[in-house]
């Protein structure tokens, strides 16, 4: 590694990476924090080449960085300085899309954040404000979602919000302030909440993506320090032996967009009920196929059986997100006459 004696002739990253290392341990970690990936990557990647850096270009940096700092003045960091900077030396898409990312849903207007509000949810609590202020937030939010929550409206109610439409003009500052206002204090405050993740939903969710022996032994160590959330976690949890619970019609869906390969070897692993209920939902050409890939296999690691039930798993709960079947279908959800 060269040795550095002239400030004048390390890169911007190396000078990061000195100013970095000179700051210790503890602030070099909090930086990082706030950095990029990109950025991670190229600082750390000069900090490990820097090699030997002379006591008084390290204080000839330091320097150089804080007449650097105080010479600029009041410094006022926003949106539209950083937008005009990366304009410099960006295409305008790229910065756009930037720009985007940084500002996040914090950065779009309420009516925005209210489209990605399930209708229903936005109804329930519609249904409890005035006729005027619904027609206020319907003409304000896209018309196929406007559509939707109007429809779930009480009928009466409704009407009354549609015959407000009808008769709206356009809408006055202060009182689309004030809607506004209303809304991001009560409505989405109040569903920053609700809508927050339950800590066992999560766990279960880990607890999915965890090999079989993995799984078993966290849920059996929970088990012995806190077995309800134990209980709890595990009644969250949909496994491949769970797809016992899918109707024929729900498992005929779910073969259709299986990868071949991936069924024998995941069947291999299962109980004799669960094969014969894919069995059931197969040809009988199709069926004795299966069969004969299954015996054809021979030993197999219990790894890439996990991986490919798995694998099954979420296509499953990929269609019960989609609406084309239900997890949870099946015997415990027939109908009695």
């Amino acid at each position: 590694m060269r040795r550095h004696d002239d400030a004048r002739t390390m890169s911007g990253s190396q000078k990061a990476a000195t100013l970095m290392l000179a700051l210790g341990d503890d602030h070099c970690a909090r930086l990082f924090s706030m950095m990029h990936e990109d950025e991670i990557r190229e600082v750390s990647s000069a900090m490990a080449q820097l090699g030997p850096v002379r006591s008084d270009v390290v204080e000839r940096l330091c320097v150089e960085f804080a007449e650097s700092l105080g010479g600029a003045g009041n410094l006022v960091g926003s949106f539209e300085n950083t937008e005009r900077l990366l304009m410099k030396t960006l295409p305008r898409e790229r910065v756009a899309q930037i720009m985007e990312e940084i500002r996040g849903p914090a950065g779009r207007t309420m009516w925005d954040k209210l489209g990605n509000v399930n209708e229903a949810v936005l109804a329930n609590y519609l249904k409890n404000e005035y006729p005027q202020t619904v027609a206020v937030v319907l003409s304000k939010i896209r018309p196929d979602h406007a559509a939707r929550v109007l429809s779930l409206l009480p009928d009466s109610f409704a009407m009354e919000v549609v015959m407000r439409m009808l008769r709206m003009e356009s809408v006055q500052k202060d009182v689309l302030d004030g809607v506004e206002r209303t809304l991001r204090a009560e409505f989405m405050s109040n569903l920053a909440r609700s809508t927050r993740r339950d800590a066992h939903e999560m766990m279960a969710e880990i607890f999915n993506n965890l090999d079989r022996q993995a799984e078993t032994r966290f849920v059996a160590a929970l088990e012995e320090r806190n077995r309800e959330a134990a209980e709890k976690i595990k009644s969250l949890m949909f496994t491949f032996d769970d797809l016992q619970r899918l109707s024929g019609t729900a498992i005929q869906a779910l073969l259709r967009v299986v990868e071949k390969d991936k069924l024998p070897l995941a069947l291999k692993g299962a109980s004799e009920r669960l094969r014969e209920m894919f069995f059931a939902n197969l040809s009988e050409r199709a069926g004795k196929m299966l069969r004969d890939d299954i015996e054809g296999l021979g030993p197999v690691k219990l790894r890439d059986v996990d991986e490919a039930q798995a694998a099954i798993v979420v296509l499953a709960k990929d269609l019960a997100a989609q609406g084309a079947i239900e997890i949870g279908e099946g015997k415990d959800d027939e109908l009695v006459y």
